[in-house]
């Protein structure tokens, strides 16, 4: 294999940001123990923030961005992998502090390496990436609600941001573990395709992007949300007795305006999804029932693929919520 590969490069100097697709050599490559031929990475928020300026989590340039990448061990002096093993990487502040998965090769701690499930192919774990990651985390703490309640059930649960990578997700692994979900979204004319990953309601977001009552009639056994702000708020406010909210996004605020009621009234808990940094043990588990709760064949007819050429073009789109679905990054194409 030769030694010059593709990747995204980011470069700052001074007020200059920069980004581009160049040609590397492997010398370039400085962080871990295990080296990769990447196959696919995709487009989180996070990477959008980051390709745009660094995102303020970036503090060393230049840099290769991309925090989620899958392929196959081509080097490693690592003696948890050889060469031929098939990897998924997730999280671990790959494309912010180390070199991430915007490269054909990549080169990354064992550490923060995960072997890819038969279940899964190359490209089915980056159509998931964090994204899915994230989302099947806060589907399974949603059904915790039942053991940690000694068999509480869990019926009626609401997702925000559902047309996001996070929510979209979100939605169909909730339907497939059995629960009546209700879709927030901005976006009317996504209802349809909310409704055939399976959301049983569709809420427009307005009814939830404003100021909260202290305590509000309960609906909602189980939140998973994705934005923050009033709609967290307001979902906090409508959650049952006992309920669980799963808290995996800010795209709306990172702010957070709510009271004690909730919490002391109905015994609700927020439970934050800290998807970048989850065990190894935890992720294996998690990857290895995403095919029992994804339909790839339904979610792969809104899927973008693009190139890396291609993905310096697409990104801003991210930040502005004017993709439905999720990105893949194609490197070989």
């Amino acid at each position: 294999m030769s030694d010059q590969f593709k990747a995204i490069v980011l470069n700052q100097e001074g007020e200059n940001f920069s980004r581009e697709v160049k040609s590397l050599d492997k010398s370039f490559l400085k962080h871990g123990d295990v080296t990769v031929k990447v196959d696919y990475s995709d487009l989180n928020f996070k990477d959008g923030m980051i390709l745009k300026n660094g995102g303020r989590l970036v503090k060393e340039y230049p840099h290769i961005p991309g925090i989620d990448f899958s392929g196959k061990v081509i080097g490693s002096d690592n003696p948890k992998f050889k060469e031929g093993d098939e990897v998924i990487l997730t999280g671990f502040r790959v494309g912010e502090v180390f070199f991430g998965g915007f490269s054909q090769i990549a080169k990354v701690s064992g550490d923060f390496l995960v072997k890819k499930p038969d279940s899964l192919t190359s490209k089915q774990a980056m159509i998931l990436g964090t994204a899915g990651l994230t989302s099947l985390m806060s589907a399974f703490a949603i059904q915790a609600r039942e053991s940690i309640l000694l068999g509480e059930k869990v019926t009626d649960v609401l997702v925000t941001g559902a047309t996001g990578g996070v929510g979209s997700l979100a939605v169909m692994a909730l339907t497939k573990l059995g629960y009546n979900v209700t879709a927030v979204t901005g976006k009317d004319s996504k209802s349809d395709y909310l409704k055939s990953l399976g959301a049983k309601n569709i809420i427009n977001r307005a009814e939830f992007d404003k100021d909260p009552r202290p305590i509000d009639k309960g609906l909602w056994d189980g939140v998973v949300d994705t934005v923050g702000g009033k709609i967290l708020a307001n979902a906090i406010a409508q959650t049952k007795s006992n309920g669980i909210i799963a808290v995996c996004g800010n795209v709306n605020s990172n702010e957070l305006n709510t009271n004690l009621l909730p919490f002391m009234l109905r015994g609700i808990k927020v439970w934050g999804m800290d998807s970048a940094n989850c065990s190894i043990k935890r992720r294996e588990f998690i990857w290895g029932e995403a095919s029992n709760l994804i339909d790839f064949d339904l979610i792969e007819k809104s899927v973008l693929t693009v190139s890396l050429e291609e993905l310096v073009e697409t990104y801003p789109k991210i930040l502005k919520g004017e993709i439905a679905g999720r990105v893949l990054v194609d490197l070989n194409k």
